[in-house]
């Protein structure tokens, strides 16, 4: 086929691609074949397409550095997780294991506390910080940390995920005025936001540098998210690096086993006690998963 165009898939929606080739944004359809292996484009997807009469179809997934199930989104240099510590509130394990998902395929991940201008969430950001990750503390409706963000941003395709509510449209309406992306009131009853986006689509804030703005999420939906496997869990937490390697039993799983230099590590205040508690979490559930079954 002569008339192949490449290009990547800027959004994704009901079965639609909007494409943007060199040429322009083309809407295709996915061709029968990406369905017969079981291939689902996604958005941030380098892909080739054909275009007939006016018309496009994705032919072809090129190799990927990198996809996530939620967000669902692909070849991303970075996720900014947001977060806040006000209606709606984040729970660290949230944060923990989108940055784990992330730091199993050696994905950059910056935490993004929106909000501060109702509450600073020093020991949130206190936690991350010690855990050596970027900290930015921001407000979408006062401009705080904007421009540090968009210093962090620059050059990179970067998914803005978090917890429905906490503000990730409005910070990129801050970011890009122009957009005018929907936002959404947060119920003060139940304490959660409601969704406004409802497809990942990315937007350019300069010629090399693009942010996916996703869905946000719940507690519940940390059930449908990528799970990493049990023996690699401990190498997703970038905080734990130090000390791993360094326990008595070469095996250690650092849950219950004598001579455990991450538990000892808790203990003296070298590690954040959240971190260690979502990755019991984790463990827990990546135990219940065989490598085979992620095939």
């Amino acid at each position: 086929m002569n008339n192949l165009k490449t290009g990547r898939i800027i959004r994704s929606l009901s079965g639609f691609y909007d494409v943007q080739t060199a040429d322009g944004v083309v809407t295709c359809r996915g061709r029968g074949s990406l369905r017969k292996n079981r291939e689902t484009p996604l958005t941030g997807d380098t892909v080739q397409i054909s275009v007939e009469n006016g018309k496009g179809m994705v032919e072809k997934l090129l190799p990927r550095r990198n996809r996530f199930i939620r967000p669902a989104v692909a070849n991303v240099d970075a996720l900014a997780v947001f977060a806040a510590n006000t209606n709606p509130i984040t729970e660290p394990f949230l944060i923990d294991r989108v940055a784990a998902i992330a730091g199993d395929q050696d994905v950059e991940v910056y935490i993004v506390i929106n909000k501060c201008d109702i509450d600073p969430a020093v020991d949130l950001a206190r936690i991350y910080r010690n855990a050596g990750f970027p900290v930015i503390t921001a407000s979408a409706q006062t401009g705080e940390g904007v421009q540090a963000l968009r210093q962090l941003l620059q050059g990179k395709l970067t998914a803005f995920t978090g917890n429905t509510g906490v503000g990730k449209s409005s910070m990129l309406n801050r970011l890009c005025p122009d957009l005018g992306l929907p936002t959404g009131e947060v119920s003060e009853k139940l304490g959660r936001g409601r969704h406004t986006t409802r497809h990942v689509e990315l937007f350019p804030l300069d010629p090399d540098t693009y942010v996916a703005d996703t869905p946000g999420f719940a507690s519940f939906d940390t059930e449908q998210m990528d799970v990493i496997l049990k023996d690699n869990l401990q190498y997703a937490f970038r905080d734990f690096a130090p000390h791993i390697g360094q326990c008595q039993f070469h095996d250690c799983a650092h849950r219950a086993e004598p001579g455990c230099k991450i538990r000892q590590a808790v203990q003296e205040g070298l590690l954040e006690p959240t971190r260690y508690d979502s990755y019991l979490k984790l463990y827990e559930k990546s135990s219940q998963i065989k490598e085979w079954e992620l095939k």
